[in-house]
């Protein structure tokens, strides 16, 4: 499925969901052999937020209106339980339906956040729908996945190959 999305940022741009989305088995993070990495786990009102070297994975509730307010409280967890110095990949497992105030994307960098890898596990198209929006105002690549695992792995090795580069 194809989208054609005026973006004053950058004209006309093409999105493409993945056909592939659909029927799809839904994989929680504590259901895979991943999991036993696991550094902490964070439960708020809105969503579960796994947090594992250098990686946080959210399962954001049913129904749920994700905003800048809810965004900036798992933000400071995250540097409270990763740091602030080393680069931290974030997963949506969207494992339920929810919208995301995609402009609030705006927010996050005018304080000064930092987020390189991002990636979106959507086990049907209500799962990608609000990811055209957050293209438009997130300065990187989002990367969309149907399977957990493989968003973890592809993570992981981009992960490992930032902390590379450091060294």
């Amino acid at each position: 499925m194809e989208f054609l999305i005026f973006n004053p940022l950058n004209l006309f741009r093409l999105y493409k969901l993945p056909s592939e989305c659909y029927f799809v088995n839904v994989q929680s993070v504590k259901d895979i052999a991943f999991f036993r990495n696991i550094k902490e786990i964070r439960e708020c009102e809105f969503g579960i937020f796994y947090f594992f070297d250098g990686l946080v994975i959210s399962e954001i509730k049913e129904g749920i209106v994700v905003n800048w307010a809810m965004a900036e409280k798992i933000i400071s967890v995250a540097y409270e339980i990763l740091g602030r110095d080393e680069p931290i990949a974030y997963i949506s497992n969207r494992i339920n339906n929810y919208s995301i105030v995609a402009a609030d994307w705006l927010k996050f960098y005018i304080h000064r956040h930092e987020l390189e890898l991002y990636s979106v596990v959507g086990y049907n198209q209500s799962g990608f729908a609000s990811l055209i929006m957050e293209k438009m105002f997130f300065r990187n690549n989002i990367q969309q996945f149907t399977n957990l695992e493989d968003a973890i792995d592809w993570s992981m090795a981009r992960l490992a190959d930032k902390k590379e580069l450091v060294k």
